[in-house]
């Protein structure tokens, strides 16, 4: 199956499994309304992974007695050296806005769904080649 006939697992349990522990740290820099952690074991600060955690709250609007979504954003960096000495930036990013007044239950739904959107088989042709079939 591919993207246009992609199904994914409703109310599923999304779990990580095998590898090893890669830890991240607070160093220090200021992020309005967040936190930038990086690789401590990572020695070299060209090529340290880092990731930025941005969170903007949910407020209310007494214009129109409505709420506005709340956002949460993690980016996280991985620096690759090129060949010819040059450094790239590679990014991946995941966004969340959500309605404060939905459930709990809801909110968990969405992150599992997302979670399988990164790893499951019908979506691995668009991540590797960008493909839409």
């Amino acid at each position: 199956m591919g993207l246009k006939t992609m199904s994914l697992l409703a109310s599923a349990t999304v779990a990580a499994s095998g590898g090893s522990a890669l830890a991240f740290a607070e160093d220090g820099v200021s992020i309005p309304n967040g936190l930038h952690l990086i690789v401590p074991s990572d020695t070299d600060f060209t090529t340290r992974r880092q990731v930025t955690v941005k969170y903007r709250p949910s407020t209310y609007d007494t214009k129109t007695g409505k709420f506005t979504k709340d956002k949460k954003t993690l980016s996280l960096v991985k620096p690759y050296v090129n060949t010819d000495g040059s450094i790239v930036f590679s990014v991946i990013r995941v966004e969340r806005e959500l309605y404060p007044l939905e459930s709990a239950a809801n909110a968990t739904e969405m992150l599992k769904l997302a979670a399988q959107m990164c790893v499951d088989a019908d979506l691995d042709s668009f991540w590797a080649t960008g493909s839409l079939s």
